[in-house]
């Protein structure tokens, strides 16, 4: 009965991909729609062929591990490409004739950009997310995954995702945003995919063998269900035809521009912080075997994130149609959110009172440390440039673009480089890492490359914004946008040089780990593993 599901589902789903793809209006809605019939198509395939096999019982007092080392071979693969394609357009801004014209306009900055965004965000980040998700409730639970091959869905269903929007923003079929969220077909998948991470997540958490919930779950809950909520009202839409990946927006002019920063900065609170900070309560504690250093601070800190990010979206709309008082709302709520972000990087910091020695011959928990570093530092950035007075001199400026970096980079990058370097030895049943000098050499390279791009769009981006408000005694502007340009070149070689060091550390890494799990390292001596709580 399955098996005939099964076959009838993946069968029906090839034939109307292709039906699609031959009545599709675009070229970029037809791509879709042919990757998605080859997928299917060879699931149909795979699934004629295993019909009638007995699938064997998945073992009830062992975790589900299989899917979390898929998704750090996913996390690593998407980071390079993420950071390759960084240091592409980067250089491209450089030196504006890389823009190649032959290919009618892929391989430009304009289409290349937000490959990279989601690249590093959503397929590097996302696929971290999921994999640390995954290990974390698994292990604070002492339970095994609900759902059985759910978890194969969630971790299939994000690939497919990923690539079917990469070839979206290469023919230049996005909904225009800031983030260029990809065509209303792809929303509508994400949405099916991510409630499925939402139920495996929380039904592991009801199925539990611990009565208590570590923190590091309350964290990432939060992540899954708030950007549920965030990817469904930013891309409300009306898709013009079926057959075709252009929509219509629900929302138009100052509304839609407080709903797209309302989830763009709440991506970054709940994304890219919750997330990563449900990662850092779990691997800080269990890298540097200490207990996390306050737990009742980090409750603090999770109740006082969750109330006060969800406001502070408006203050990316200073000095627009917005009404000033909803701006100034943001701001406030902003500059309140420094004391709860420094709260969870202090008690990240204090849980290694004791182990401060480790530093030394540890590069995994210094990783762990400089994160901390850059998040405290990012979080401390951010309240500073949402007040409108300093708004006024960094908004549409390179000091942006530093911002996020410094952050993405150095706080996501580095505790993903770090949760990685954790995973992969336990995962593959290793002693150890194949190389802990490797691991010194990528955290210097990345850090080193971090403020070498930090630092040169802060010095462009303060640079630019007085450039643009400098004026004569008639009060006339003394510089244009082309003397601004011009003056940027030196920093935009020096970010381009960041970035190829990032790069590199992260190849380090990638062969470091493909040599720990598939080398010659000898594996680990332990018990068969069983359902065993982290705490």
């Amino acid at each position: 009965m399955g098996d005939g599901i099964r076959i009838a589902v993946w069968g029906l789903t090839a034939l109307l991909a292709a039906i699609a793809a031959n009545w599709a209006r675009d070229l970029a809605f037809q791509v879709n729609m042919l990757i998605v019939m080859v997928v299917a198509a060879g699931l149909f395939v795979r699934a004629v062929r295993r019909a009638g096999e007995a699938a064997a019982p998945a073992p009830q007092d062992t975790y589900m591990d299989d899917v979390i080392r898929a998704g750090a071979i996913a996390t690593t693969f998407w980071g390079i490409v993420g950071f390759l394609v960084g240091v592409v357009i980067a250089l491209q801004l450089a030196f504006p004739s890389l823009n190649p014209e032959a290919l009618q306009g892929i391989g430009n900055f304009g289409r290349l950009r937000p490959l990279h965004t989601s690249a590093v965000i959503f397929a590097f980040g996302g696929n971290a997310l999921i994999m640390s998700t995954f290990y974390i409730v698994q292990r604070t639970c002492a339970a095994r995954l609900w759902g059985g091959n759910l978890a194969w869905f969630v971790f299939w269903g994000y690939q497919l995702f990923i690539v079917l929007a990469a070839t979206g923003y290469l023919l230049g079929a996005t909904q225009s945003k800031e983030y260029a969220e990809p065509e209303w077909h792809l929303d509508l998948w994400l949405t099916v995919v991510w409630l499925a991470f939402l139920a495996v997540t929380f039904g592991t958490i009801l199925r539990r063998r611990e009565p208590h919930i570590y923190v590091a779950n309350w964290f990432l809950l939060a992540f899954i269900i708030t950007v549920a909520m965030l990817h469904v009202v930013n891309n409300l839409s009306i898709p013009v035809s079926i057959w075709g990946s252009k929509s219509v927006q629900l929302f138009a002019g100052v509304q839609d521009a407080m709903v797209q920063w309302w989830y763009g900065h709440n991506a970054v609170g709940f994304f890219l912080t919750a997330g990563f900070l449900g990662m850092m309560y779990y691997f800080v504690p269990k890298q540097a075997g200490r207990p996390v250093y306050s737990y009742r601070l980090s409750i603090v800190h999770f109740w006082a994130l969750i109330f006060l990010y969800i406001w502070a979206g408006p203050h990316h709309l200073h000095y627009t149609a917005l009404p000033d008082w909803a701006s100034t709302l943001g701001m406030v709520f902003s500059v309140i959110l420094w004391m709860p972000s420094w709260g969870g990087m202090i008690n990240g910091l204090m849980t290694l009172s004791g182990a401060w020695d480790r530093l030394r011959t540890d590069p995994v928990l210094r990783m762990m440390v400089i994160s901390l570093g850059f998040y405290g530092m990012s979080t401390f950035e951010g309240p500073m440039m949402s007040i409108r007075a300093v708004n006024s001199l960094s908004h549409y400026t390179d000091w942006t673009i530093g911002h996020v970096h410094s952050g993405a980079l150095g706080w996501n990058g580095m505790i993903t480089f770090a949760a990685l370097y954790f995973l992969v030895p336990r995962l593959w049943g290793r002693e150890r890492l194949h190389s802990l000098a490797a691991v010194n050499w990528h955290f210097w390279l990345a850090t080193i490359g971090i403020v070498l791009y930090a630092a040169s769009m802060w010095v462009t981006g303060i640079m630019e914004g007085l450039m643009w408000r400098e004026v004569d005694a008639n009060g006339f502007l003394v510089n244009s946008f082309a003397d601004t340009v011009a003056a940027k070149f030196p920093m935009y070689l020096i970010r381009a040089l960041g970035g190829v060091l990032y790069l590199a550390g992260a190849l380090l890494m990638a062969w470091n780990l493909w040599m720990t799990a598939f080398g010659r390292v000898r594996p680990a001596v332990r018990p068969a593993p069983v359902s065993v709580p982290a705490q």
